[in-house]
């Protein structure tokens, strides 16, 4: 096989260098020295010594006498070679065949004051790294990998700082990306996972990874804001003319298929794209979709390394868009978007809910089938104008149009002490959701550069209509009293659901040159949430359904919110910058049920400091300190005074009276970059405390398995979060090394049958990642992560649970010759210290494939590959969660074992 036949190579390779240096080692040789002077006879010192025989070639220079020493001089015939800048050189050549001596000491050299003349230098490699300012610019060209690679392959393997997780989420320095743009304009309205699985990497000249702040502050300059990462594409010149594209085609066992097209054509500011893909291999072309939507699990840097498919369930998808973007007029841009996605997913699993309360506890046990639908169109446009006096009108129309359909069916066993329901629960339901957004940003330009009056406006509407059945059935074991009861228990409703949230966000800000390095801002927002909520509860019946009034209801909210606020930043330089700034906030809610005259109302007045602090000792080294304050309202769940008894065991009771919480960020960030050595060091710190944190408030009795939510406000709540990511070559700019990890402490909050229940939990993880790129033609990576999640309760019971995951992976892949490539991946996962075994397992995932390009420059590949030999991916989709009086697990199924043979054609026309 050609992957055995390269190990075989590879080993027999370092067998023989281990041999050879241990050969020479052996060797011992003789000493060489001698002294270099000038023409006072005093020590020359870092003269240049070179010597060479017919088994030697050594160079070293002059200690602070003068002297140099060879160790280890095999060779008769030596040659030696003295030279240093600005003195003339001196060649000496001797005979050492008759010297008995182990140590020779040679005649004393004199150099002479002379010119010198300097060798021509070739310049093979750009500087790879770059910055400037909030912005990091990577040079292609410096870097080594694989031609007609995509994106996507050369940030997961070239880049440093990188990190691709295995659906397509890439992180820089331990922060996601969140937008892209292809010549500094939006790409597919910013959607990272198209650019990056489309463009080729050998069309880009420069990536740039911004800091961007969002586009009012960058249009103010005042920065005040937490910046989220953006990258940036340059294309090459001779690439900003060009059409190009590809297109895959693949089917494989268990009815594995995979089939896409994607064409793009660039014309120097015109560019237009559409893609299109269909699979059921969890092949995502867009990012976007339904919070509700299958393989709904977070990103986390704990992943990475993982060769598991991270998704749940068996996924279907198709996707469609199309992108456009072009110049209207000289002072005009319009662009444009339109994307289609749909997700099929069918997911089966069990899982586990354990409650503690004082005395007893309720276990519920599922074992269950969902099986999804999640089909979404986005529409999105933006108009750039820069008018004659260089005003700015930025316009972003958005739409998004969401069609969610469940059938979900559980398998469930409540236990209670002496008490135990064993039933079954069955919801479908379908959920449309609409959204539309208008974002307007408008920026008056002054004689005076620094001179700023901005205004931006954000108009949204967003409807949520949905029609639920959820039918339930349970055989209830009683035994808590003399004798044994059994009884049942049946419930069917349907439920009608409306939401209409209407929205509104306008901020103006006027900023005002103060003295020669300040700015003086003065601005002001204004934000305003309406939400019109309607719920119908209906029994089916053999003719009409009846209604039930207890359980519906009509409910109006409203929340607004003035904000005044005055900022002052200074900046004298482009190493210090300090913003520091006051705002007065006052803010209202409103909620009232229809035909009812109680309204809930609450206001407040929040007084918002606002500082951040930048130091730049030098341009690779700095440190900045952030603090600020914002409202976080609540969502309507939180609100609606409602008994929601759709799930008869977990009843969820709203709380109209319900403050706004305010949230308090504390952040302190250290960056050190050396760029000549491609090294990266980032430490980070945050403390966030929260003022009238929204909780939930259970209630349950021990001879029940009915549990009771509501929600209310405290204080107490706090997060302690750091962060570090560091990543350099090592020893050589071929093997690079990239360490990061967290340490997180949450102090929870919730109420446990009126008692108030302390929570500690700690999220800790630990990241090693080994990349060794051989050459264009071979590279490999080592990762290794641990992740703990610790929960500390207290009441009703001191009890602790430490989940614990430990990763190893290791892959490679390289070429057989010019048109065979053959790769493969390993990663071993540990889990230990679940409080369920449907949680202990330790899968073992192998992929492997082989490549094989033919046709006229390669244009043809040809790729058969195996996921997942071993077959044990397909039962470890874990999921937890520790918080309050509950421990959730869950384990899901997944993408089991498969083959594949795709065939992938490259599509290029070039100008002439």
């Amino acid at each position: 096989m050609p992957v055995r036949r390269v190990n075989y190579w590879i080993f027999s390779m370092l067998l023989a260098v281990l041999f050879t240096h241990q050969a020479n080692a052996q060797v011992r040789g003789k000493v060489v020295t001698g002294t270099v002077t000038d023409s006072l006879k005093n020590g020359l010192k870092g003269a240049n010594v070179f010597l060479q025989s017919e088994k030697d070639t050594l160079y070293t220079i002059t200690n602070a006498q003068g002297v140099y020493r060879f160790k280890g001089v095999v060779g008769a015939d030596l040659r030696l070679t003295y030279f240093m800048l600005g003195r003339e050189r001196q060649l000496a050549n001797i005979n050492v065949a008759d010297q008995e001596s182990n140590t020779i000491v040679l005649s004393t050299v004199k150099l002479l004051p002379g010119f010198s003349n300097i060798d021509p230098v070739h310049i093979l490699r750009n500087k790879p790294i770059l910055q400037k300012g909030d912005t990091t610019v990577f040079t292609m060209s410096g870097f080594t990998y694989l031609q007609h690679s995509l994106l996507e392959d050369v940030l997961r393997s070239s880049l440093p700082g990188f990190n691709v997780l295995r659906d397509g989420t890439t992180f820089y320095n331990g922060k996601v990306i969140s937008s892209v743009q292809v010549d500094g304009r939006r790409f597919f309205g910013g959607d990272v996972l198209t650019a990056t699985r489309n463009l080729p990497a050998d069309y880009i000249k420069q990536i740039e990874v911004i800091d961007h702040y969002g586009d009012m502050a960058e249009v103010k300059g005042i920065k005040n804001t937490e910046p989220e990462k953006v990258i940036n594409i340059i294309l090459h010149d001779d690439r900003k003319e060009i059409f190009f594209g590809q297109a895959t085609a693949g089917g494989g066992t268990n009815e594995r298929y995979l089939g896409s097209v994607g064409l793009n054509k660039f014309d120097r500011g015109r560019e237009v794209s559409i893609l299109a893909s269909t699979n059921n291999t969890n092949t995502s072309l867009f990012a976007f979709g339904s919070p509700d939507g299958a393989g709904g699990r977070s990103p986390n840097l704990s992943d990475i390394g993982d060769y598991a498919d991270q998704a749940d369930g068996l996924n279907k998808i198709n996707s469609f868009g199309v992108n456009f973007s072009d110049d209207i007029g000289q002072r005009t841009r319009l662009s444009g978007s339109y994307a289609f996605s749909k997700r099929s997913n069918e997911t089966t699993g069990n899982s586990m809910l354990r409650s503690t309360y004082s005395g007893y506890q309720i276990t519920k046990a599922d074992d269950f089938t969902s099986i999804t639908e999640d089909k979404t169109h986005k529409i999105n446009f933006e108009i750039n104008s820069k008018f004659r006096n260089n005003d700015i009108l930025k316009v972003t129309p958005t739409v998004s149009l969401n069609r969610y359909v469940l059938d979900n069916q559980r398998s469930t066993l409540l236990r209670n002490f002496r008490l135990r329901n064993d039933g079954i629960y069955k919801d479908s339901s379908t959920i449309e959701r609409p959204s539309y957004q208008l974002n307007a940003l408008y920026s008056k330009n002054f004689e005076h550069p620094k001179r700023k009056l901005v205004g931006d406006v954000k108009m949204g509407y967003d409807r949520l209509d949905k029609l639920e059945d959820v039918s339930e059935s349970y055989v209830i074991f009683d035994t808590t009293g003399g004798a044994p009861s059994i009884s049942r228990f049946n419930q069917d409703q349907i439920v009608n659901q409306y939401d209409g949230t209407r929205s509104v966000k306008a901020a103006v800000s006027y900023v005002e040159p103060f003295f020669d390095h300040s700015l003086l801002e003065i601005s002001y927002e204004y934000d305003l949430t309406d939400i019109e909520m309607s719920r119908r509860v209906r029994v089916p019946g053999d003719r009409d359904p009846i209604q039930i009034d207890s359980l519906g209801l009509r409910y109006d909210y409203s929340f607004s919110s003035n904000r005044t606020g005055l900022l002052y930043q200074y900046e004298p330089n482009k190493r210090f910058r300090a913003n520091v700034g006051f705002a007065v906030q006052p803010l209202r809610l409103t909620g009232q049920v229809a035909n009812d005259t109680l309204q809930h109302r609450y206001h407040n007045i929040n007084l918002v400091p606002s500082a951040i602090i930048r130091y730049r000792f030098n341009d690779e080294l700095d440190w900045q300190l952030t603090y600020n304050g914002r409202n976080s309202q609540p969502n309507f769940l939180h609100i609606a005074p409602i008994r929601d008894n759709t799930n008869s065991r977990h009843i969820v009771i709203g709380n109209p009276l319900l403050r706004a919480e305010f949230v308090n960020r504390l952040s302190t960030v250290f960056r050190k970059s050396i760029i000549n050595k491609s090294q990266y060091l980032e430490l980070n710190l945050a403390y966030n405390f929260t003022s009238n944190k929204i909780v939930s408030s259970k209630t349950a009795t021990s001879g029940e398995t009915i549990q009771e939510t509501t929600f209310t406000n405290t204080d107490g709540y706090y997060e302690l979060k750091s962060y570090y990511t560091f990543n350099s070559p090592l020893f050589t700019d071929r093997l690079n090394m990239d360490v990061s990890g967290n340490l997180d402490y949450f102090n929870n909050i919730v109420f446990v049958n009126s008692q108030r229940s302390l929570t500690r939990q700690y999220l800790f993880a630990q990241n090693l990642q080994l990349r060794y790129n051989w050459d264009e033609y071979f590279e490999s990576v080592f990762n290794t992560n641990y992740f703990l999640n610790q929960a500390n309760f207290e009441v009703p019971r001191r009890q602790r649970v430490a989940a614990h995951s430990v990763l190893f992976s290791l892959g490679g892949r390289g070429y057989v010759n010019d048109r065979f490539m053959c790769g493969a991946e390993m990663s071993q996962k540990f889990l230990r210290g679940y409080a369920q075994d449907i949680t202990d397992v330790s899968p073992s995932i192998i992929n492997a494939y082989v490549e094989y390009s033919f046709w006229k420059n390669k244009m043809a590949l040809l790729r058969l590959e195996c996921f997942d030999l071993l077959d044990q991916n397909k039962n470890v989709g874990v999921v937890t969660e520790y918080v309050g009086n509950d421990i959730f697990e869950s384990r899901n199924n997944r993408l089991g074992r498969y083959f594949m043979l795709t065939l992938n054609m490259r599509l290029q026309h070039l100008p002439k």
